[in-house]
């Protein structure tokens, strides 16, 4: 019988509410807490210890509080990532993030997923789908990023965008539903 955690990581119905995720999330919290609240004067390499408390491996990631996320362990980073103010991300699957990707500020990632059928959400389960982003990828400001996206290799999304659906390598795409504006 898989624990809770285990179905949640496999992307099968779980429930939220088990003891162990309630726990680990209030792990991430209080790391998020303590990273928000380092000043701005504060050497690197005490923002680099929290960061790589909450990830779980070292990175050199550059992250503007504040900043906020679910579990911090679902989130692989590749090399220079960069964070501006207000960002979330709800990694209750993986987050692949690519090297070099910049986020703009208030940028969301969402893997977690509801049931739509009403009778369902009442028995607080819930599932959840990886999202991927490739290399030297740049989302703009307030963006929005949906559960399952996949987002290709130098791609560039515009500010206040929603995406719903993959976006291939090489473009720019911006809207609501974020659409393919032109090639790179």
């Amino acid at each position: 019988m898989s624990t809770e955690k285990q179905k949640m990581l496999k992307g099968e119905l779980y429930n939220g509410t088990d003891l162990e995720l309630v726990g680990d999330r209030q792990r991430a919290r209080l790391l998020c807490q303590q990273l928000n609240a380092l000043p701005a004067t504060a050497p690197e390499a005490d923002r680099q210890v929290l960061l790589t408390a909450l990830f779980h491996n070292d990175t050199d990631a550059i992250v503007t509080p504040p900043f906020f996320c679910d579990y911090g362990y679902n989130i692989r980073l590749g090399t220079h990532a960069y964070f501006n103010f207000n960002c979330v991300l709800l990694d209750v699957m993986p987050i692949a993030i690519g090297n070099h990707v910049l986020f703009g500020p208030g940028v969301h990632i969402y893997t977690a997923v509801h049931p739509m059928s009403a009778h369902e959400r009442r028995s607080d389960l819930e599932f959840a789908k990886a999202v991927t982003i490739g290399n030297d990828v740049w989302v703009g400001g307030g963006a929005i990023i949906c559960p399952g996206v996949v987002i290709g290799d130098g791609t560039v999304i515009g500010a206040g965008s929603v995406v719903t659906r993959n976006v291939k390598a090489g473009v720019v795409a911006a809207g609501n539903p974020c659409r393919v504006i032109r090639q790179i």
